[in-house]
């Protein structure tokens, strides 16, 4: 594995900056997660790296190399897609053995066969390799996908959305999969997604992109808990934070300045009300089992937030809301500390 480096990346199309000048450094054996909506510029960022988009300005620097004008397959990097691109005449053995077999690795059969079997025990589909990849399922092809990169040894795995097309369920437990092979084998993952669940769990840091900027990087509670901007702040947390304008709610004290105010759930907290304290109204609950999202109105504006489902809070109740320890930002969404 590798360190990957990228030094003020840029790549343009026509007059659309899709990628603008990011620098980003990821660690040897780091599990890095790139976050963002449609339009990002994360996939755009995957493939710079991978050299199948060059780069319109900077440098793209692997395991001490500048690699930015080397053809892909001298980068020694494994792409993982969002479809499986499995060969569907083809059994898994051979799917996996496949990336081995290429002229200019000339590796003796003995030697895949033993890399294939390692990998899909790995990958958990060793009981499939004679299986043809079309008598799979979505979860298992996704494996087989997955096991086909890890069977190379690249110097970087990249991974655009790999999970989004399964399942909520099958996505959580291939989460979980794909961290632990991520541990046990010590690899530099540089991972795409849209989905914050995804991004919170598996991630050793996250960056945040918009509008192809690299907003924000940091650890998982970085990014939550001390976001630079309003659009930082609003890609992590369910329910999405809510934004108030001062005055809304009572609060210690609230910074000069500011002109909207973060609130997550940790920062309302909830009394039951008399007359005279009252100020807001539960609109209606959703209940999720072990908690509940309360859907408030206060002066019109509408509040999201938990609830312990036995705290006796009912559509329809009045009830006082406070905030304790917010988070502030100025009239152009900068974080005020």
């Amino acid at each position: 594995m590798a360190e990957v480096r990228l030094e003020s990346v840029t790549r343009r199309f026509g007059d659309a900056v899709a990628v603008d000048h990011v620098d980003l450094v990821i660690a040897d054996g780091e599990f890095v997660v790139l976050l963002g909506p449609t339009g990002a510029g994360k996939t755009t960022t995957l493939r710079l790296i991978a050299g199948l988009e060059k780069p319109d300005g900077g440098r793209i620097v692997i395991g001490g190399e500048d690699v930015s004008d080397r053809a892909p397959s001298e980068r020694d990097v494994a792409f993982v897609f969002q479809q499986y691109s499995l060969y569907p005449h083809l059994t898994v053995f051979e799917n996996l053995a496949f990336p081995l077999k290429s002229p200019a690795r000339r590796m003796p059969k003995d030697e895949i066969a033993a890399r294939v079997n390692k990998v899909a025990a790995m990958v958990r589909i060793d009981h499939k390799l004679a299986n043809r990849s079309t008598a799979l399922s979505g979860g298992e092809m996704q494996r087989v996908a997955i096991g086909r990169a890890l069977v190379r040894d690249p110097s970087i795995f990249l991974m655009d959305e790999p999970l989004s097309s399964l399942d909520a369920k099958l996505r959580a437990e291939l989460r979980v999969e794909l961290k632990r092979i991520q541990n046990e084998i010590g690899a530099t993952l540089l991972y795409v997604t849209h989905d914050q669940v995804e991004a919170m769990t598996m991630a050793d840091r996250i960056g945040i992109l918009a509008e192809g900027r690299l907003l924000q990087i940091g650890t998982p509670r970085e990014i939550y808990t001390d976001p630079v901007n309003l659009h930082v702040a609003a890609r992590l947390g369910h329910p999405h934070i809510n934004l108030l304008k001062p005055g809304l709610l009572p609060c210690e004290s609230v910074p000069g300045g500011a002109r909207t105010i973060g609130a997550r759930t940790e920062h309302l907290e909830i009394r039951p009300s008399s007359k005279t304290n009252a100020n807001a109204r539960v609109d209606w609950i959703e209940h999720l089992g072990d908690q509940n999202h309360l859907h408030i109105s206060s002066e019109g504006e509408k509040i999201i937030t938990l609830a312990d489902p036995y705290a006796g809070i009912n559509p329809g109740d009045t009830i006082s809301l406070s905030l304790k320890n917010p988070l502030f930002f100025d009239e152009n969404g900068h974080r005020i500390t």
